[in-house]
């Protein structure tokens, strides 16, 4: 279940009108995983879809840096995604390359919302956010969130960051509005 409409993000509030849906991409980035096994997918998609946006696809893939860009890059190319969030691969032990995958095709690092997601995830799990490496970014102008892989990490990331960000109504401002801006030159 989703945070309710009525409890928007620390700062922010909800102005009347519907939600603009968002496109957006689900992968999870895991040795072990299936999509019977892929719980913390699965607790993305019923999210994004509860929160009236669309999910555009679904994968997994394996901890390996091509596999991950090669998805990743596929659906920003093929034009279907707004936003790709992932799941896993974002720690500390040598499989865990999703980071590296994906920052050095970002255009744009979003900074902010790591210092956010470590925030966030501190208030439930302590200093065990250190071993995280969650990080955003934009490519080709597709918003990519890299969240880690557990159902906990999944539902802060969502519940409390990702999720008021992609809300068309949420204010002072939101990813959203942003949008059709993001190829500028």
């Amino acid at each position: 279940m989703t945070a309710p409409d009525t409890l928007p993000a620390p700062g922010g509030k909800l102005v009347d009108g519907p939600v603009t849906p968002v496109r957006i991409a689900v992968l999870t980035i895991s040795d072990t995983r299936d999509e019977e096994s892929d719980t913390s997918g699965a607790i993305l998609v019923e999210r994004i879809v509860s929160a009236g946006h669309v999910c555009a696809d679904r994968a997994i893939v394996p901890d390996d840096v091509v596999a991950i860009r090669a998805r990743v890059r596929g659906w920003i190319e093929a034009g279907q995604v707004d936003v790709v969030i992932t799941t896993g691969g974002t720690g500390l032990t040598g499989r865990d390359v999703t980071p590296e995958a994906l920052e050095p095709l970002f255009d744009k690092r979003i900074e902010g919302f790591s210092v956010i997601f470590h925030h966030v995830s501190y208030q439930t799990i302590g200093l065990s956010t250190l071993q995280s490496r969650a990080t955003a970014g934009i490519i080709d102008g597709v918003f990519v969130f890299c969240l880690p892989g557990s159902n906990g990490a999944v539902r802060d990331g969502w519940d409390k960051v990702i999720r008021w960000q992609l809300d068309s109504r949420h204010r002072p401002c939101n990813l959203v509005e942003l949008m059709p801006r993001l190829k500028e030159v």
